[in-house]
């Protein structure tokens, strides 16, 4: 079941938003209401998001590409998964079921962090789902976790450290994100549910499993990404048959936020040598 209406507020200033809520099945049986965002047609682009990640912080991104392609953020509920639908297996798994709901041909998954590690997942158990890959800060390979340690009720003043540790240049860290995420935590098993999820990914080392993937893949990696750093961007490159690593200076975990302009040029320069869709609007 899925609910849907445009945001007049927004196509005031841009490509309207279509935002709709939908109903998927997760590995308990459950379902599972995830918020998905519609902006654009054409080649069909899905977002995936990171742990304490929204589909808003996908927004600047989509605005630069939706002239050339049909851009669909999905937020999924991570930190309030519980038991079984709580894994990185599990989300990948809801994440095939939505593209094969949804769509009715190969698509473009875009992930970061702990959404690139979702993509590379699906791209890997189901290849016929997607076109290819763009993966910026992806877990999968290297990374520094930024929950080790986290306390069963996490303080305010712990979030502010660990959700700026994302960042390069800490002004583009909104206290609404650290609001909602300290919200998140604090309710029973939010906190538990964070940490399963990184552990869960931690555990899913995919070094094995990267050269069987084929697919054309663009990497957009923070210079100063201190999570995922450099040598994981390099790492992927080594064992990803079609990768190639577009750098962000003065960047860090999360570029589709601190640099969003440079994040859309290189996914259209991506798509241009690509031959994907027509060229629109350019960032």
């Amino acid at each position: 079941m899925s609910t849907a209406h445009a945001n007049s507020s927004d196509s005031a200033s841009g490509p309207a938003l279509m935002k709709s809520e939908v109903s998927l099945i997760g590995m308990s049986g459950r379902d599972i209401v995830v918020d998905v965002v519609e902006c654009g047609a054409g080649l069909p682009v899905v977002f995936l998001h990171g742990l304490v990640g929204l589909n808003e912080h996908w927004e600047l991104v989509v605005r630069l590409l939706s002239g050339r392609a049909r851009c669909v953020t999905l937020e999924m509920p991570l930190l309030s998964l519980r038991k079984s639908d709580c894994s990185i297996q599990a989300v990948s798994a809801m994440t095939m079921q939505f593209i094969d709901k949804h769509f009715d041909e190969p698509v473009v998954l875009v992930g970061n962090s702990f959404g690139g590690h979702v993509a590379l997942r699906v791209a890997h158990e189901r290849p016929e789902l997607v076109q290819s890959l763009v993966l910026a800060g992806s877990s999968g390979l290297i990374e520094r976790t930024v929950v080790k340690g986290a306390p069963v009720r996490p303080t305010r003043e712990w979030l502010v450290e660990k959700i700026g540790e994302l960042f390069y240049d800490k002004s583009f860290m909104d206290p609404g994100d650290v609001d909602r995420a300290f919200a998140l935590l604090n309710e029973r098993g939010g906190a538990r549910a964070m940490v399963k999820l990184s552990k869960s990914a931690r555990r899913d080392n995919m070094a094995d499993d990267l050269g069987e993937i084929e697919h054309p893949t663009l990497l957009i990696w923070g210079k100063e990404d201190i999570v995922t750093p450099p040598g994981a961007g390099h790492g992927f490159t080594e064992l990803m048959p079609n990768a190639e690593l577009f750098w962000i200076e003065a960047c860090g975990h999360a570029p589709m936020i601190e640099a969003p302009k440079e994040f859309a040029r290189a996914m259209h320069e991506f798509f241009d040598k690509l031959g994907l869709a027509s060229v629109g609007d350019q960032a």
